[in-house]
């Protein structure tokens, strides 16, 4: 007689068998799915000059990512996993790039011929990859089990998954996420690659068409020469926001570099340029006047009285203390934070209430004045009494990004540190990234229409990512207190100029269209010594 126990066991044994035998199925074919896809899951595409290479991938995330060797890749959210598709650019034939920045007509033509030749790509690439799955999951069931029933249900797996794959792919599909890339790579080569910020996808002939627009960036930026502005981006004011640089002096290369390469119109610093408000830090202030354009600032909890008045006798800055003003066109309202505490770094617990009615100050400061397009705090808590007064609050303090939504009509944008947060950035065991922001806004309105969020990984990176998000509604009608402006800065030849012209990594040329004179790369971001 079998012992209860033992026979149990043998029972479990029995129902275990199948489980085991369709595991071992599954794990079979997504093996020999995958070896196939790796082998064959790949297309060779001549794109308009480019010689590129798609393939595709088993992924967690999905996403589309397209590698621009030596500048950089950007990688688009375009839809969920378990499939990402990675196109690399592989060679250039330079007779034709020429000839496309030479003549504007061959240009047209190219831009009407990649949307078909992408499509093309794109579909050679789906079914090769689908047949490199099935055959892979097929060969795999041959070598593990020889037995045609067996082989049938490791390739109907490996069936189910690439089917299931494309299902989630086509479901999950976001085009408009071509709008919205993650760039990483050189950060002189970032506005070429990321693309105009007034871009907007609808569909998928769009997005073609967006990938089209890559394409031809990257001819542009690897031909020689070049004189024709790269983008139109009339209409738009370019403010750079930062904020918490305490001390860095590194910070301000960056900035300028941004400034350079981005063509950027203003500057906003929303505090905390010092650490301790000393006399000897407000020698920092003098790093402004080597920023092109106009810099406007607002004291923050470790900016002294002191550092504000040092900032304010820079020809350039605009302080602005519980006041409004118009700087390239678009009205801005700022107040100083009310305290100063260098001994904190951030937030003490709880709120403050003396930052709070700070915000109500410039609330009736703003209405006075009969509006403004963008108010200016340190503390994001002094951003809920400004809802509803201006569609944009700028802030910083926290020393990372966010962004909230305060009530209907006002956003609030905290900004990171452009400093690193200091040099007590290096307390941790990874550095604090430097952050700041490009925002794109209507001249006339002072809507925003969409922002580049950038991050430099710490001290001693040269490289760049960039995040571009649009404005999700952007506000119709004028903002109060928005004047008109004159648009963009104009060239010689009276077109607007959006990014730099390049030659192929080399310094900008000096054409027409080319950018001030000084650095197109972010240098070493070693940290400077404290004053």
């Amino acid at each position: 007689m079998i012992a209860p126990r033992t026979a149990r066991r043998h029972a479990w044994g029995r129902a275990g068998v199948p489980a085991l035998a369709a595991l071992g199925v599954v794990a079979t074919s997504f093996l020999g799915a995958f070896v196939g896809l790796v082998v064959l899951g790949t297309v060779h595409a001549a794109v308009g000059p480019l010689d590129t290479t798609m393939t595709v991938r088993p992924s967690l995330t999905g996403d589309t990512r397209v590698h621009v060797a030596p500048l950089g890749s950007l990688s688009m959210d375009t839809h969920d996993g378990p499939f990402r598709v990675d196109v690399s650019i592989d060679q250039l034939d330079e007779a034709k790039a020429r000839a496309i920045v030479a003549d504007p007509t061959t240009l047209t033509a190219l831009e009407a011929e990649l949307p078909e030749q992408i499509r093309s790509a794109l579909i050679r690439l789906a079914v090769q990859a689908t047949a490199g799955a099935l055959l892979g999951a097929l060969l795999a069931g041959i070598l593990v089990y020889r037995r045609p029933r067996r082989v049938v249900l490791t390739t109907a797996t490996a069936a189910l998954f690439v089917l299931g794959g494309a299902g989630i792919g086509i479901g999950t599909w976001r085009a408009e996420a071509v709008a919205e890339p993650r760039y990483s790579g050189l950060l002189a080569s970032a506005p070429s690659v990321v693309g105009d910020a007034q871009s907007i996808v609808g569909n998928f002939d769009k997005y073609r068409a967006q990938l089209a627009k890559v394409v031809t960036n990257v001819s542009r930026l690897y031909s020689v020469a070049t004189t024709l502005p790269l983008y139109d981006a009339s209409g738009t004011t370019r403010v750079l926001h930062v904020s918490d640089i305490h001390l860095n002096l590194a910070a301000f290369d960056v900035i300028r570099s941004l400034v350079e390469q981005f063509h950027i119109d203003v500057v906003i610093d929303t505090g905390d340029l010092t650490d301790h408000g000393s006399a000897p830090e407000a020698e920092i202030a003098a790093q402004i006047a080597r920023i092109p354009v106009p810099y406007v600032f607002i004291r923050g909890n470790h900016d002294a009285l002191r550092i504000q008045e040092a900032v304010a006798a820079v020809p350039n800055a605009v302080v602005l203390d519980n006041r409004v003003a118009n700087v390239a066109g678009i009205t801005f309202a700022g107040i100083g934070d009310p305290r100063f505490t260098p001994d904190k770094t951030t937030r003490v617990s709880g709120r403050d209430v003396s930052v709070t009615d700070s915000g109500r100050r410039l609330a009736v400061t703003v209405r006075a004045a009969g509006g403004a397009a963008i108010a200016l705090v340190h503390d994001p808590d002094a951003a809920a009494p400004l809802a509803g007064v201006v569609p944009l609050v700028l802030a910083g303090h926290v020393h990372h990004r966010e962004e909230k939504a305060l009530g209907d009509t006002t956003t609030l944008l905290v900004q990171g540190s452009t400093g690193g947060a200091g040099l007590r950035g290096l307390e941790g065991e990874k550095p604090t990234p430097l952050e700041c922001s490009i925002l794109y806004l209507d001249a006339t309105t002072g809507a925003l229409q969409a922002r580049d969020d950038v991050t430099l990984g710490g001290i001693g990176r040269t490289s760049v990512e960039i995040a571009r998000h649009l404005a999700k509604e952007p506000p119709s009608g004028s903002s109060p207190g928005s004047e008109p402006s004159s648009g963009p800065s104009l060239g010689p030849s009276g077109s607007p100029s959006f990014g730099p012209t390049l030659a192929p990594l080399a310094s900008p040329s000096s054409g027409p269209s080319s950018p001030p004179s000084g650095p197109t790369l972010v240098p070493s971001l070693a940290p400077a010594p404290s004053p």
